[in-house]
């Protein structure tokens, strides 16, 4: 099968998801792990940033380019037989932007990892975009915090309003629990394989100053699929 067609034919497919899941908010999934292909994976690849900081096992878009389709493959059949594993996440500190002397953790997926992530991204688009609500803003495709703000004002300029309530949930990524979040994803989805690797990366672990934390609740931020997977179930 030649490049373009795989690629039309797992567009076709995400875009089917997604019309099936707006017609029937209730719908579940059976079958998805086939959208890790090839094609999909290779994409999310010319996607990457190579500039962007490492993780722990310290792969460069470059290197992983040099035989990027043997790899993929590899990949693949590793994920096929359920011999794919996450690594886990490389933390660094940055400044909170709004608390001075504040730092967020920032995790740093492996290189592999992120391309897996890009996939898994897109399959949980498919299904949870069409159902969330016009109001919604946080990390969907295709908005931004400049859209969210223009639409405030719009409304507060057509409407009565005595007070607006400013809500930060303090550490939310880092007490996220794992079991009930993947209860939330179980509603929709039904597919055994995707379920499991999902629990995979929430159990990869977090790599800090050269200590590997592994808990029952957490996501580390930084993650391609970590929003749309959290901040909206």
């Amino acid at each position: 099968m030649g490049t373009t067609e795989t690629r039309e034919t797992t567009a076709t497919k995400l875009a089917r998801i997604a019309k099936l899941s707006a017609g029937d908010p209730f719908k579940r999934f059976d079958s998805l792990m086939h959208l890790f292909n090839e094609e999909s994976l290779a994409a999310c690849f010319h996607a990457l940033d190579g500039r962007k900081a490492v993780g722990v096992d310290g792969v460069r878009k470059a290197e992983y380019g040099k035989h990027l389709e043997s790899n993929l493959k590899e990949l693949i059949a590793r994920m096929k037989r359920m011999g794919y594993r996450p690594g886990p996440v490389r933390q660094v500190l940055i400044p909170k932007g709004d608390k001075a002397g504040a730092m967020r953790p920032l995790g740093i997926s492996n290189f592999e990892d992120k391309l897996v992530q890009g996939v898994m991204r897109q399959v949980l688009e498919s299904i949870y975009e069409p159902l969330f609500l016009s109001g919604s803003y946080g990390f969907r495709p295709g908005r931004s915090c400049h859209d969210a703000v223009r639409d405030l004002e719009q409304y507060l300029c057509r409407n009565s309003v005595q007070s607006v309530i400013d809500v930060d949930l303090a550490k939310y990524f880092d007490t996220i629990d794992h079991e009930l979040l993947l209860g939330m994803l179980r509603e929709k989805i039904n597919d055994p394989k995707l379920l499991r690797y999902m629990k995979r990366m929430f159990k990869s672990g977090v790599l800090a100053d050269g200590e590997l934390t592994v808990g029952n609740e957490g996501v580390p931020q930084g993650s391609l699929c970590t929003p749309v997977t959290t901040v909206h179930n």
